[in-house]
């Protein structure tokens, strides 16, 4: 019994002990359910993000939501121990001795991003990526787009252009600068030859038509053979031919004009009259000392066709006069020219920009008014240059021509030019390397020097100023090297150009020949631009010439007339240095040529820039007036440009492709390549 007794005596221990135990979970399970509870209803402690204030009697400012904080503001975490689920470290709490601070100002907003350009300015017209050989290879094959298009790649409406229509018959030649009769007729003298000046139509005035070419227009005929024949059709007028040919320049057989290579102070050709010259002043070395002339009254330019062969390229100029179209007779034969007079304005050209000036016979009285006109040549004369004059008061013995030729001599002298040789009818003249005659020059002398802060580069439609231009200090335009070393070799000048650069403008020069070699092997081996037989080239927006300078380097046998807006900095001094030819124009207005000039309009960022200023549709409706039928266009600009532009040339009847660029179809940059149908539908 003893042991039965103590058995069941431990037995009810056991049974207290777990009672026990049971118990005290319970409580302690009532006491953290009490706990939590109590913790969960305390609304200053929750962890609250978002809510309404649905009071009804609350202000309207107070029914707006509302953003809370978090309890845990101000407290510090090891986020390691966290993460590594170690033991976890303490949490160092700190209550917020101040009250909580306002959030801090949304920063500002940035206006624009870009990178720094060619001419050290922030731009967004730029391109990521390297030059890809495979990519260009497959270029010609791939994401191309023709014709129009309801919608874009996203699905967007596209704005569609109505058809440009033919201007009248009678507007052929028109140039609209040039031909703006009603601003000529309110002139209030014409007696220098204001007439032959720039007077552009009002703005909205412009042409908004498309000049038809001559009836029986033809392609041109390539070079070199366009040197010695064009054909009649493409350039209908005899005026010229009874004007002129007993002088060698110019003859009609059959359906063709000939080119003899004559003119009026060399009607035994231009060859003959070139190694005369030569052999008169052996420093002239053309090709090599002489890379860049001007031919003053050019007539049908023969001075400036051969001196091409040999390494010389001269820029021929005249005005639209009585003796019908030399200029567009010198375009048509393939050789760089331009309409241009000596009047009252500055020329289109920088200082020191032509190695040789010519005027044979080129009927401007280089002395009145105190010689303003020869000054305007030597502005334009590089230091230690040459000017030569073929004229009646070189040679004859009159008296009103010796008193010209007097005159002359007087005038040169007293700006410091040394008359270098005189045979025959030709006389060469010399432009002195430094300041040094001028400031050594007798008190009182006329003309004087121009004043320091006068811009001799500054010349878009800037009068003629009765001063002697002063040369660079730093020997800047006279110490260019020879040809063709110069082509590549980046000018002292381009240290005096007006541009932020933030690195090496040295640098900036090459990056750009680069840029535009890799552009341009890629064009000739993929698009096959040999083919083309393109000679009379325009580049819109020129920078240093990088483009102009890869078409020699891949021995494309055409010229470029480099332009180089007014919207930009001026870099055309940089592109005379380099032996290139170029010209100041604003793509606002026309331009100083006739229609049908180019083969090839080469346009890179141009829409980018002007859009904002001009009307781009004008600048298309020009480009046509200026591009030869059966020529091409390239523009290289953003997509959102091309998209327009593609409209405008499908409404001019132009063939229009759109293609990517090397960087890839995901570049914001494409090219519009156009064709100009030799007959229009």
């Amino acid at each position: 019994m003893e042991g039965n007794g103590g058995v069941g005596g431990a037995s009810d221990i056991c049974k207290s002990t777990i009672l026990v135990r049971f118990t005290g979970l319970l409580l302690i399970s009532v006491a953290f359910f009490y706990f939590g509870k109590s913790f969960s209803e305390r609304s200053s402690e929750q962890l609250v993000f978002f809510e309404l204030n649905q009071q009804p009697d609350a202000r309207a400012s107070d029914s707006s939501a509302i953003v809370g904080l978090s309890p845990n503001l101000y407290k510090t975490f090891d986020i390691v121990s966290l993460i590594n689920a170690t033991a976890p470290s303490e949490v160092h709490e700190k209550e917020p001795k101040a009250p909580i601070p306002p959030p801090p100002p949304p920063p500002p907003a940035i206006e624009r991003m870009g990178v720094v350009d060619e001419s050290g300015r922030m731009t967004d017209d730029f391109q990521v990526g390297d030059y890809d050989p495979e990519l260009v290879e497959n270029w010609a094959k791939t994401n191309e787009t023709q014709g129009l298009e309801s919608n874009d790649n996203r699905g967007n409406a596209r704005v569609t252009v109505k058809k440009f229509q033919l201007c009248p018959e009678n507007m052929r030649e028109y140039i609209p600068c040039l031909d703006n009769l009603e601003a000529i007729r309110k002139l209030n003298s014409t007696q220098k030859g204001e007439k032959f000046e720039r007077h552009c139509p009002e703005k909205g005035q412009g042409l908004n038509c498309l000049v038809p070419p001559p009836k029986g227009y033809k392609t041109p005929i390539p070079w070199p053979r366009s040197r010695d024949e064009v054909w009649f059709s493409n350039v209908p007028h005899s005026r010229l031919v009874e004007d002129k040919g007993g002088q060698n320049w110019i003859t009609i057989r059959k359906d063709k004009f000939k080119f003899p290579g004559g003119g009026t102070q060399f009607i035994h050709g231009a060859d003959q009259y070139l190694d005369q010259i030569e052999k008169m002043v052996p420093g002239i070395a053309f090709g090599r000392n002489t890379r860049v002339a001007l031919d003053v009254g050019c007539g049908v330019a023969s001075f400036g066709a051969y001196l091409l062969s040999r390494n010389v390229i001269t820029l021929s100029i005249a005005p639209k006069d009585v003796h019908e179209n030399q200029i567009q007779f010198a375009l048509e034969r393939g050789v760089p020219a331009m309409v241009a007079a000596f009047v009252t304005r500055r020329l289109l050209y920088p200082s020191q920009a032509f190695d040789l000036i010519h005027c044979s016979r080129c009927r401007i009285d280089w002395t009145r008014d105190d010689g303003i006109l020869l000054l305007e040549a030597d502005r334009m004369l590089r230091a230690g240059g040459y000017f030569v004059w073929a004229a009646q008061p070189v040679y004859k013995h009159e008296p009103a021509l010796e008193e010209q030729w007097e005159e002359m001599i007087n005038l040169t002298s007293r700006i410091c030019w040394s008359l270098v040789k005189k045979e025959g009818y030709v006389a060469i003249f010399r432009k002195p390397l430094n300041n040094s005659c001028y400031l050594n020059r007798a008190e009182g002398t006329q003309p004087p020097l121009c004043e320091p802060n006068d811009d001799p580069d500054n010349v878009w439609y800037v009068d003629l100023k009765p001063c002697v231009t002063r040369l660079p200090v730093e020997g800047y335009g006279s110490n260019v090297t020879a040809w063709p070393e110069r082509l590549h070799n980046p000018p002292e000048r381009l240290q005096s150009i007006q541009f932020d650069a933030y690195i090496s403008r040295n640098e900036l020069f090459r990056a750009e020949s680069r840029y535009w070699k890799e552009i341009i092997d890629g064009y000739v081996r993929v698009l096959h631009w040999k083919q083309f037989k393109m000679r009379n080239v325009l580049d819109m927006k020129a920078g240093f010439g990088g483009f102009a300078a890869a078409l020699i380097e891949n021995k494309l046998d055409c010229w470029v007339l480099n332009v180089v807006p007014v919207s930009g900095p001026n870099t055309l001094p940089v592109i005379y240095d380099r032996g290139l030819i170029g010209v100041i124009h604003d793509w606002c207005e026309a331009l100083d040529t006739y229609p049908r000039t180019y083969d090839m309009i080469h346009a890179a960022g141009v829409f980018s820039a002007e859009r904002r200023r001009c009307e781009i549709s004008q600048i298309m409706v020009e480009m046509d007036r200026i591009l030869r039928p059966g020529g091409h266009v390239y523009i290289r600009d953003s997509i959102d440009v091309i998209e327009e532009l593609r409209e405008l040339g499908n409404a001019m009847g132009w063939h229009v492709s759109v293609r990517d660029t090397t960087e890839g179809p995901h570049a914001n940059y494409r090219i519009l390549v156009c064709d100009k149908r030799l007959i229009r539908s």
